[in-house]
């Protein structure tokens, strides 16, 4: 996985992520099983009663532990499925964050003000992937009355051109719908922009700032 970009055959960098990850909980969890047999073997215990009672404890833990086994199968079933991946932005019930872990049991998502979410994957049932596909902002740019709509309207598609060639976050070059709502002192003009997953919100206050100086200027000039 390291060496992935120097090879011929190109992965997706957020599935190797999520693979690795879980990779490397399983190699976790062996070889401290093995520590662990390794130093009781060490210290005089019989291990060959041990493995053998194993398979009775194992099962006896398994009707006990019903739940564990739903989480790792759950797990199991987010990876093969492609459902979210490390660094994905993602909502489970009324946690949202960017997925820092998924292990055999549990995912760990943070959210944008700190916290870590630590969710067993057996209560996982509905997600939203933020990431997956391009997000969409949403503009609602308010003028009074007096102001001609037609000039206004160029006002805003100048604005949005100008947007897109200052980042690279807009896929395309953002669209000014019309108007939108039609108040009894204003009047709204709507303006989306495709942009990359989750950076709709980057976009929304970039265009916002330069709408609010655009407009001042046009308003400086009419005075």
């Amino acid at each position: 996985m390291a060496a992935r970009d120097r090879s011929p055959l190109k992965f997706d960098r957020r599935r190797t992520n999520t693979i690795g990850s879980l990779i490397h909980n399983l190699i976790a969890y062996t070889v401290n099983l093995i520590c662990i047999m390794l130093i009781l073997g060490q210290i005089g215990f019989n291990l060959g009663p041990l493995l053998a009672g194993a398979g009775v404890l194992g099962l006896a833990i398994g009707f006990g532990a019903q739940s564990l086994v739903k989480d790792v199968i759950t797990g199991f079933f987010i990876i093969f499925e492609d459902q979210f991946g490390v660094g994905d932005v993602i909502q489970i019930d009324s946690y949202k964050g960017t997925v820092e872990e998924i292990g055999i049991r549990v995912t760990r998502i943070k959210s944008w003000t700190g916290e870590v979410h630590i969710i067993p994957n057996g209560n996982i049932k509905q997600v939203t992937n933020f990431s997956t596909y391009n997000s969409l902002a949403v503009v609602d740019v308010t003028i009074p009355h007096h102001m001609d709509i037609d000039e206004a309207t160029k006002v805003l598609k100048e604005t949005a051109k100008h947007v897109h060639e200052l980042t690279d976050d807009v896929v395309k070059e953002p669209e000014v719908l019309g108007v939108q709502v039609v108040g009894s002192t204003d009047l709204k003009i709507r303006i989306i922009a495709e942009c990359k997953p989750t950076r709709q919100f980057n976009v929304t206050r970039l265009l916002n700032i330069e709408i609010k100086k655009r407009l001042d200027t046009v308003q400086i000039e009419n005075s």
